[in-house]
């Protein structure tokens, strides 16, 4: 699932909800917001269903597989307080994520993308991981390599990044603080991660 190279305005239409951001899918996503396919009768999802869907929404959004996404659920688990929410707040912590909600990229493959290629420091260290889990304190920086600084100099300017208390995004150094953990209202997709959780938990 971290790896889909299909289309992605279908999942976007199949789920009914813009898990992809890329401008082609928005578009097809907008001009066609039904399920992709015959226009049959449409059929109700039984809970299973909605269940399988919410599931998809979380591994498409974040680009998760799900022996991953398994274990954030078990992280989840050993967590203090809501379940639910501390999947989502672990989803949400994702270096992949971050980057993609300070503005360097338009998109969330787009941020993978740039990760594993080498092209952010996590405190001045390199960090290849997509999945990368941040902590209050951490500092994300892009390389300080002229080619790459001209990029995501231009992307940051392209890109309208929503403020959050916990991130502090400095666009003309190319940095991102972050201040403290994503709260239950800091989560950016919206999905019934309860239905998810009892899927989970069978």
């Amino acid at each position: 699932m971290g790896h889909y190279h299909g289309a992605k305005a279908r999942i976007n239409r199949r789920l009914g909800s813009m898990v992809y951001e890329s401008a082609g899918a928005v578009r097809a996503f907008e001009r066609r917001e039904h399920p992709p396919g015959m226009r049959a009768r449409v059929r109700r999802p039984s809970n299973y269903g909605l269940a399988l869907m919410e599931k998809q929404k979380i591994k498409h959004y974040y680009g998760l597989g799900e022996r991953q996404l398994r274990r954030f659920f078990d992280k989840a688990g050993r967590i203090k307080g809501n379940t639910g929410e501390n999947l989502m707040i672990l989803c949400e912590r994702r270096l992949d994520n971050v980057i993609r909600r300070a503005g360097f990229t338009s998109s969330r493959p787009q941020a993978r993308q740039g990760i594993v290629h080498g092209h952010f420091q996590v405190n001045g260290v390199k960090v290849a991981s997509p999945s990368y889990l941040l902590r209050a304190g951490d500092v994300i920086t892009v390389r300080p390599r002229p080619n790459l600084q001209i990029i995501y100099r231009s992307q940051m300017e392209e890109n309208q990044s929503q403020p959050m208390e916990w991130l502090a995004v400095d666009r003309e150094t190319l940095r991102v603080s972050v201040l403290g953990m994503p709260g239950p209202s800091d989560i950016s997709l919206p999905v019934d991660v309860n239905t998810v959780i009892e899927f989970l938990s069978r």
